[in-house]
């Protein structure tokens, strides 16, 4: 058997983030609002830095305002709270993103909750966790989608086409990828079943798989005998680990050189789903400046 086709997502992201591009042209040339993407970042770490950094820089690729907002990690609950009010009623941005993690001190909850749902470009807000529970098989998807399950999707759909019938098991249920990506292939009518670290008979239930999702966070977790045949398997995790220089590389959830070896297509590590994160941010961004203006959803 030959081994699975890749999943670009770089190069799917670059794509998009083109398309996404051109959606800013075409709706500033019918006079909308220049979409504006307003990041925070509280404290310091250099990860988040950097993290931040990327998104203001491709908001502005895209032909995007970037609103950069640091507050220092001493920073009171009530100032972040005062800055999400300040954004909220600034007509300039439409989407806000709080970078998280934030420090212990503060209520990402409540963070969260503050932000205007319309302008919640992360999908985390519990009006858009709601309305992507809800949503009717095949309706659009005119509100916030968190960007990394939206991805995935994005990622299945351009490489298997039609996804109608497959039997999808998702490894990991966390709020951020696991859950939302169920409703998402619910919505393409795949049979869905969600899986976690407390699972019986795991490894079988993995080899039922037709798409298998993997966001469980543990290093090449996911073995190439846990993969059907011919499956599609899309990767979320990312792993740093040391290597014989003594530096370190990146890997993720799936043993990848054993799955790829016995699946039909699969992602890697970098360069599958991490940078379709960014680029679904500034495909939220365009389509909340779009609501702004009174014009209909348009998938890119």
């Amino acid at each position: 058997m030959a081994e699975a086709k890749l999943i670009d997502g770089k190069a799917f992201a670059i794509g998009l983030r083109q398309r996404v591009g051109a959606g800013v042209t075409e709706l500033v040339a019918k006079g909308g609002p220049k979409p504006g993407l307003a990041t925070v970042l509280v404290g310091a770490d250099p990860a988040s830095q950097v993290y931040v950094r990327s998104k203001g820089k491709t908001a502005v690729e895209c032909g995007m305002a970037s609103f950069d907002h640091q507050l220092g990690a001493d920073a009171s609950e009530q100032e972040l709270l005062s800055l999400i009010a300040k954004l909220n009623a600034d007509p300039t941005v439409n989407g806000i993103l709080v970078q998280l993690p934030l420090p212990k001190h503060i209520d990402t909850a409540k963070v969260l909750l503050a932000i205007d749902p319309a302008k919640d470009v992360d999908g985390f807000h519990p009006v858009n966790v709601g309305r992507l529970g809800s949503i009717a098989a095949g309706a659009p998807l005119d509100f916030p989608v968190p960007c990394t399950p939206l991805g995935c999707s994005m990622l299945l759909q351009d490489a298997l086409k039609n996804l109608s019938g497959a039997n999808a098991v998702i490894v990991g249920r966390s709020n951020l990828v696991g859950r939302p990506v169920a409703q998402l292939l619910l919505r393409m009518d795949c049979t869905v079943t969600i899986t976690h670290s407390r699972t019986r008979n795991l490894p079988a239930l993995c080899r039922q798989a037709d798409i298998l999702v993997v966001a469980i966070g543990k290093t090449e977790f996911v073995r190439g005998d846990w993969v059907k045949p011919g499956a599609a398997v899309i990767d979320v995790g990312i792993n740093r680990i040391p290597t014989a220089e003594g530096k370190s590389r990146l890997v993720g959830d799936v043993a990848f050189e054993e799955a790829k070896k016995v699946a039909g297509h699969i992602t890697p590590v970098p360069g599958g789903v991490g940078p379709m994160t960014v680029a679904c941010l500034m495909y939220n961004t365009l389509q909340s400046a779009r609501r702004v203006a009174g014009l209909p959803f348009v998938a890119v």
